[in-house]
């Protein structure tokens, strides 16, 4: 598979990716993406930071000090006594966090009822589901389709009902506990029901809540919401980051009037070991109450996180163009300079969800991160493995080449690949060999003998050559030739041709005579050799080319192995290459030297003066 084809399979697979995951984290989330997210939100929380929340929402906890000096929980009658107490300061609305669903004293629910009625207040209610988790889906026409239904709920008293609004304090938590969403409405089998922030909310501005599908409109204001109607919160700081006060203050009349004029009032436990508590970014142990007062005051001054339809739409297409691009960009420039692009490439992406983050619009981070990463390292794993296939493809060309050139040659050409680009006039010295009655024998041996008998001389061949830094320029069936002096010509290349030509002679005769049938058939060998100018060069075109040389030299070189055989002798060498080669060559050393005789050649006009060669051992 080439680059090309394997780029664009990887893009249609990456967008074929984010599509999907798009298309899930649109209409239903997943699980692992939740996960995830849930851990960057925190990440970007954490490095935003803590801000100061409108004073809109005070608190009066029952406190520890509340509980030592009242008890705990308060009886309905100090309740009473408490909410008096605040509604006498003129608070806009007064919210009670606490589950009245069943019975007290009389004088006491008496007394709480007549409390709740004597200015705008809220009570708690709770919903209660078959699963504790519930799977919040998207519904493209019944707004309430979305909205998870509960089986039981726990409501308060009905004279407490009627004495003041109700309002469900559920949360929506992660997988650790944290509260990311407040369902802002409540389903059960006949009836829908306000959040308790909500229902606080409506009170205090005085308004009713109308329901869009992706948003609640509390007059002019207009609250976002995300899949089923929930709330996003998003926390102030530390618990305490909303004003709070203790409910023992206002029980002995020590509240200040200012902590409590104007505002929402949340009353609420905040004792150790109530257990209302909840880990968030800033805390671990985020009262309840905190929570819920937290999430009136984004519906009141609309300061909460923008998580709605639109910002999901933005997370699908970043989902789907972010893999293209890292694919994109791994494609274009697999290099340093293109990796630090990607890195820049995800910092900037990175650094635009954070600032959208710090502004109040929630995107995904969890989406991009698995829509991008896991084509882009697919891709890269699969262009890393067609590398090094390549590689080893162009190492067995390499091997291939250096096993038909001499050692220098091929790594010459590797490292300047328009070495003979343009032809060369330089010295060299050239061997030929071949064999004699061979093309007889293969008319009658068959192919397979054929091409394991040129094998096996091939090779022999090829053995000398290397051993004596030769470049084999053409093998032409039984026949070769050798030639030294490139990629360079060096002052010995007539002396290493020399002790070539007579090592080829001697294994070659040894390899005949290995073989029976070559001895029957009158099998045998002639060589030449000679030296002085050559051009060298490269012949063909586009990818086929082949390194050659060609001159007179050449020509002479290949007539020699003529004289040899009519001289019944294996090794016929020129005056000039004998000259070269000096006197203490191998030539004199091991074998005997006849001439130098004048001869003449077929093809050529002059005469040149040639020695011949005989072996000691014949």
């Amino acid at each position: 598979m080439n680059h090309r084809l394997l780029t664009v399979i990887a893009l249609l697979l990456a967008g074929l990716w984010g599509v999907a995951l798009g298309y899930t984290n649109l209409h239903a989330g997943s699980g692992l993406l939740d996960r995830m997210e849930a851990s960057l939100a925190d990440i970007r929380s954490a490095i935003v930071g803590a801000k100061t929340p409108p004073p809109v929402v005070s608190i009066v906890a029952i406190d520890d000090r509340t509980a030592r000096a009242h008890g705990y929980p308060l009886d309905r009658a100090t309740l009473a006594r408490l909410a008096n107490a605040i509604t006498a300061l003129k608070p806009k609305a007064l919210a009670i966090d606490i589950l009245l669903v069943d019975p007290g004293p009389e004088a006491g629910d008496a007394a709480l009822t007549s409390a709740l009625r004597q200015g705008p207040s809220v009570i708690a209610a709770a919903a209660t589901f078959a699963q504790s988790s519930q799977r919040v889906t998207d519904a493209a026409e019944d707004t309430f389709a979305a909205i998870p239904e509960a089986n039981q709920l726990l409501l308060p008293l009905p004279r407490f009902a009627e004495a003041a609004a109700v309002g469900i304090v559920n949360v929506a938590t992660d997988q650790t506990g944290t509260p990311r969403f407040i369902p802002l409405i409540s389903r059960a089998a006949d009836r829908l029901d306000p959040a308790f922030p909500l229902r606080a909310a409506s009170v205090a501005l005085g308004v009713d809540p109308t329901i869009e599908r992706d948003a609640i409109m509390l007059g002019k204001l207009r609250i976002p919401t995300d899949i089923g109607q929930r709330l996003p919160v998003t926390f102030y700081g530390r618990h305490g980051s909303i004003a709070t006060f203790s409910a023992a203050d206002a029980l002995d009349g020590k509240l200040s009037a200012d902590a409590v004029a104007g505002r929402i009032v949340v009353i609420g436990s905040t004792v150790t070991g109530g257990g209302d508590v909840f880990p968030t970014p800033f805390d671990p142990v985020m009262p309840g109450v905190e929570v819920m007062s937290t999430a009136i005051t984004h519906l009141v001054t609309g300061d909460g996180m923008v998580r709605d339809r639109r910002m999901r739409l933005i997370d699908a297409a970043t989902a789907i163009g972010l893999p293209i691009v890292l694919v994109s960009l791994v494609a274009w420039r697999r290099s340093a300079a293109g990796y630090v692009i990607i890195v820049l490439t995800l910092i900037v992406w990175a650094m635009l969800n954070l600032s959208a983050f710090a502004n109040g619009y929630w995107l995904s981070a969890a989406l991009p991160i698995a829509a991008a990463l896991p084509p882009a390292l697919v891709y890269g794993a699969a262009e890393l493995w067609l590398d090094r296939g390549r590689a080893r493809h162009y190492a067995e060309q390499s091997a291939r080449l250096q096993r038909i050139e001499a050692p220098g040659l091929g790594e010459w050409l590797a490292r300047d690949p328009n070495f003979l680009a343009a032809p060369v006039r330089q010295n060299a010295a050239v061997i030929f060999i071949d064999l004699s009655g061979f093309t007889g024998l293969s008319e009658n041996v068959g192919p397979v003998a054929v091409s394991e008998m040129l094998s096996g001389f091939f090779e022999l061949v090829d053995e000398e050559a290397r051993a004596h830094g030769g470049a084999i320029t053409s093998f032409m069936g039984d026949g070769a030739m050798i030639l030294f002096g490139l990629p360079e010509p060096a002052d010995d290349d007539a002396a290493r041709a020399a002790a070539c030509a007579v090592s080829l002679c001697e294994r070659t005769r040894a390899w005949l005579q290995a073989h029976a049938g070559f001895a029957q058939k009158k099998i045998g060998f002639k060589v030449g050799a000679h030296c002085g100018p050559i051009v060298a060069s490269r012949l063909g075109t586009g990818d086929r080319q082949q390194i050659t040389a060609a001159g007179d030299t050449i020509n002479v070189g290949s007539r020699l192995m003529e004289v040899a055989a009519r001289h019944g002798v294996e090794l016929a060498l020129s005056a000039e290459i004998v000259r070269a080669a000096g006197p203490d060559s191998v030539l004199t050393q091991s074998g005997r030297m006849e001439g130098p005789l004048e001869t003449a050649l077929r093809g050529r006009a002059s005469r040149i003066d040639a020695w011949l060669w005989r072996s000691r051992t014949l």
